[in-house]
């Protein structure tokens, strides 16, 4: 299995283009030590060659440019992408479909909830269906929590893990969490054994998730913010962390301490607000997260999973 990280960075990007927090500030003008980020995306393969996406960012047209095997030029039109998964339909996290018109029909994975929002609210299964037939919808039913594979990648086993995160703005269940408005992914390779946990969206981590958690070889987890009320801290908003779905890094409960309590052999924050000091490579809580053997994704991190833990 191999795991291609398309965009590190949580909605807006890093610098956000309105922002001049002190992180966007500081990057654009050259004083903070940091590498610019685009919006959380993966792309995860068997074999190098066929690639499921997870997630569609507004910036996927960069990411797959700077990613060469997104265009194996086989022939006159061509895309690596042989699939889509999303795991929320949250903005972020689906307006790349949008740039991938000419590229459809295209199978969608995602949960009836993701589905029903993506028809109405934010109605882009509708939209695209004027574009070859639009996108195909592969139902993942997230309460079974039961592996399944996607058939460009049969060895690749993917569960689906309700998360307590909100739903978008213009959900009907928005303040109202149901099960499968947002999931967290858990990949098995059943060549190597091999285990993942992605949840870019993290708000309360339950018992369920901790022990999903507790089985991962390497976890790639929500790393939005550091402070619960960052943002309102600097100014830049009015939101916490835990009412836009996600566990700050920081304090007691917070996304450190949870991950001190688990053996992976490798742990990943992924989903970087522009706000979180943790994108100063020389912050003190970057130093913080390398006393606890906890990295910080980038756009380009590959990893190559082709050997058993």
């Amino acid at each position: 299995m191999q795991i291609h990280v398309l965009g590190s960075a949580a909605g807006g990007g890093f610098p956000q283009w309105n922002c001049n927090c002190h992180n966007c500030a500081g990057f654009r003008n050259g004083s903070l030590n940091a590498q610019a980020r685009t919006q959380s995306s993966l792309a995860i393969s068997e074999d190098g060659e066929h690639w499921i996406l997870i997630n569609a960012s507004p910036d996927i047209r960069a990411q797959l440019a700077a990613f060469p095997a997104m265009q194996p030029g086989r022939s006159l039109r061509d895309t690596g992408i042989n699939a889509i998964l999303l795991m929320d339909s949250q903005v972020d996290h689906t307006t790349g479909l949008l740039s991938l018109r000419e590229g459809l029909p295209i199978d969608v994975w995602c949960t009836r909830q993701v589905h029903d929002d993506l028809s109405a609210g934010f109605p882009l299964f509708a939209m695209l269906r004027h574009w070859n037939g639009g996108l195909n919808w592969r139902a993942i039913d997230a309460s079974e929590q039961q592996a399944f594979t996607i058939p460009c990648a049969p060895s690749i086993e993917l569960t689906a893990i309700p998360l307590l995160s909100n739903a978008p703005p213009y959900s009907p269940r928005r303040d109202n969490p149901h099960p499968g408005d947002n999931i967290g992914l858990f990949l098995r390779d059943r060549r190597t054994g091999t285990t993942v946990l992605y949840a870019p969206g993290l708000g309360q981590p339950d018992e369920r998730i901790r022990n999903w958690m507790a089985r991962a070889d390497i976890l790639l987890v929500d790393g939005t913010v550091w402070h619960d009320d960052e943002m309102i801290r600097q100014e830049v908003g009015s939101k916490t962390g835990q009412a836009m779905g996600h566990l700050a890094q920081a304090g007691p409960g917070g996304m450190i301490e949870l991950l001190d309590s688990l053996t992976a052999s490798r742990k990943i924050l992924i989903h970087i607000n522009n706000t979180n000091p943790i994108l100063d490579q020389d912050s003190p809580e970057r130093a913080e997260l390398e006393r606890h053997g906890i990295e910080v994704a980038w756009d380009g991190m590959h990893l190559d999973l082709s050997e058993a833990p």
